[in-house]
């Protein structure tokens, strides 16, 4: 009976530490269709261009050997969900239950045609989610 007790509350202090502890720090993501949108415009500097996107993925040159800037990004959120009931096994370390999980891939490519100035002539961008 004694060990019972130093179980459980083992396993409380466990359960209330990890609620406690620090929050993992999320960086604002910088490739969106919003700030492609919003942002870059005709006319603009590579400089702002990269300051806002960040470096491009693939730097080529069209026919007359101006630069083209790609940025592709492919993204997978997946998502598990359990029910469980807990009742009395959660000091036995068990748990009863369903799982379930889904799956979602995002991608966003950007291209972004310069001048000879190195200043955007014109850009593209394609989004698909599934």
């Amino acid at each position: 009976m004694k060990y019972v007790g130093m179980v459980l509350s083992l396993c409380l202090t466990v359960a209330v530490a990890g609620c406690v502890g620090g929050q993992a720090e999320i960086k604002e993501d910088r490739l969106t269709v919003g700030k492609v949108q919003g942002e870059i415009k005709v006319g603009m500097s590579a400089s702002q261009v990269a300051e806002l996107l960040g470096s491009p993925n693939i730097v080529t040159t069209d026919e007359k050997r101006r630069e083209v800037w790609i940025y592709d990004k492919v993204s997978t959120d997946r998502v598990d969900s359990a029910k469980s009931s807990f009742a009395g096994l959660i000091i036995l370390g068990a748990s009863a239950g369903q799982r379930s999980s889904s799956q979602r891939q995002r991608t966003l490519t950007i291209v972004i045609k310069y001048d000879e100035d190195k200043k955007v002539r014109d850009f593209a961008y394609n989004y698909t989610q599934f």
